[in-house]
């Protein structure tokens, strides 16, 4: 007999049981219930650009009904924190704090204080919040005779911003990435991100960027000393595995990752990386917390 041929549904049950077996939602409930704090991403699982995702205003809801601690913690390191305060209250979330936000910025700034003293000269490819808050951080922004080159997501970026920071590297500055990411979800779909300057200008230099975002254990520690939390009791909601997921398992953080971001069912299926959760979207998220009251 013939097998029939596989339909879309069949297709997206196989690829969510490749790797670890689903847990059922019994089970899911009771490793939910054990969630004391969340850390959660922004671009992918709030919203994409300006357009906010469904159920981003019921998540905050949720947690502040359950009293849950959270921060989140993005790897876009062109806004400051007041920045991300105010894009919520303008989607209609309010009550979140900067104390709530950890940036790639702000991680990078608190590792280059432990190695660099104030003025310590650096030139910066990104926006102005990366500027900003390294400014705020006590070092010099300067265009010649850096020490060195922080380089984050930069939208202005030029052939003339890259050829002066290609040169400077390759004078001995210092090569830090504010993140990995080769791309970010844009309302239009993927579009270059930070990975993708670096890895312009490593390939001009030859110098490979000390990396300070996820997947790195900086950001996350950051996350979880904000939240005084022990990381068995924490949840990771993110939207890439690579980064999200992957860091924070490593610090034996439960994972659950959105599919309303860079991942798709192909990308899912093929990852040695599984989460431990998957979600369509925020709102099965909510329902799954509820369920585990």
């Amino acid at each position: 007999m013939t097998p029939p041929e596989p339909t879309a549904k069949t297709c997206r049950a196989h690829a969510r049981m490749t790797g670890p077996v689903k847990p059922t939602a019994e089970r899911q409930a009771q490793l939910l219930k054990q969630i004391r704090a969340i850390i959660s991403d922004m671009d992918g699982v709030l919203w994409r650009g300006l357009q906010p995702l469904p159920g981003l205003r019921e998540f905050f809801a949720c947690m502040f009904d359950k009293n849950m601690g959270f921060v989140l913690a993005t790897n876009n390191s062109s806004k400051t924190r007041m920045d991300y305060v105010d894009k919520l209250a303008t989607l209609g979330v309010n009550g979140v704090q900067p104390a709530h936000i950890v940036t790639s910025a702000t991680a990078t700034a608190s590792f280059l204080r432990t190695k660099h003293p104030p003025g310590t000269r650096i030139f910066v490819l990104g926006g102005a919040g990366l500027k900003q808050i390294l400014t705020k951080a006590g070092f010099m922004l300067v265009e010649d005779d850096a020490e060195l080159v922080v380089c984050g997501i930069d939208t202005d970026l030029t052939y003339q911003k890259a050829r002066k920071a290609t040169l400077l590297i390759r004078g001995g500055a210092g090569f830090i990435g504010t993140n990995p990411d080769s791309s970010f979800p844009a309302p239009e779909g993927l579009v270059p991100g930070a990975g993708s300057i670096l890895a312009l200008i490593e390939a001009a230099s030859g110098q490979p960027p000390i990396i300070i975002g996820k997947p790195e254990r900086g950001m996350f520690e950051a996350a979880l000393g904000q939240l005084d939390a022990d990381p068995k009791e924490t949840l990771m909601i993110g939207d890439r595995i690579g980064t999200d997921i992957q860091g924070a398992r490593a610090l034996g953080i439960k994972t659950a990752l959105v599919m309303t971001g860079v991942e798709d069912e192909t990308s899912l299926a093929a990852s040695p990386t599984k989460p431990d959760f998957v979600f369509e979207g925020l709102p099965d998220l909510i329902q799954a917390l509820k369920n585990a009251d």
